[in-house]
C-alpha cells in the first residue's frame, strides 16, 4: 500500500506561482517504482491530468499547462512536487497526487489551489 499526503494549496493571485508536493509513506520502494502524476480537478468539471513523471524521469504535461507548470520527483524522500508558474483563474481547482505501479493505482487526498483576479 501506499499512502500519498499532498501539500501547499493555497490562495494565490492570478500571475502568481505556487509549489505544491506530495509526499508518500509507508513502501518506498513502490514509490520509486512507479509512475507519478498530478491531477486537478475543477468545480463542476471532470478530473484531468496535469503532468506526469515516470519512474525514469521524463515527463509530461497537458497542453494547458505546458511551459508553466513542471513536475518533479525526489525519490530519496518519497516525494513529487508540482511547481505551478504563471497562474490564472482557469487553474482553480484541487490538485490530486496519483502514483501507479504494474496495475495499482494510488490517490491522495487533494490540495485546493484558488487563483484570484
Amino acid at each position: 500500500q501506499l499512502y500519498l499526503q499532498e501539500s501547499g494549496g493555497a490562495l494565490v493571485q492570478a500571475g502568481g506561482s505556487l509549489g505544491l508536493s506530495c509526499t508518500a509513506s509507508e513502501n518506498d520502494k513502490i514509490f520509486e517504482r512507479s509512475t507519478l502524476a498530478w491531477y486537478r480537478q475543477a468545480p463542476g468539471k471532470q478530473r484531468e491530468v496535469v503532468a506526469t513523471i515516470s519512474r525514469d524521469g521524463v515527463t509530461n504535461y497537458a497542453d494547458l499547462v505546458k511551459g508553466r507548470f513542471t513536475i518533479s520527483r525526489d525519490n530519496a524522500k518519497s516525494k513529487v512536487s508540482l511547481q505551478l508558474d504563471s497562474l490564472s483563474n482557469s487553474d482553480t481547482a484541487v490538485y490530486y497526487c496519483y502514483a501507479r505501479w504494474m496495475n495499482y493505482e494510488y490517490w491522495g487526498q487533494g490540495t485546493q489551489v484558488t487563483v484570484s483576479s
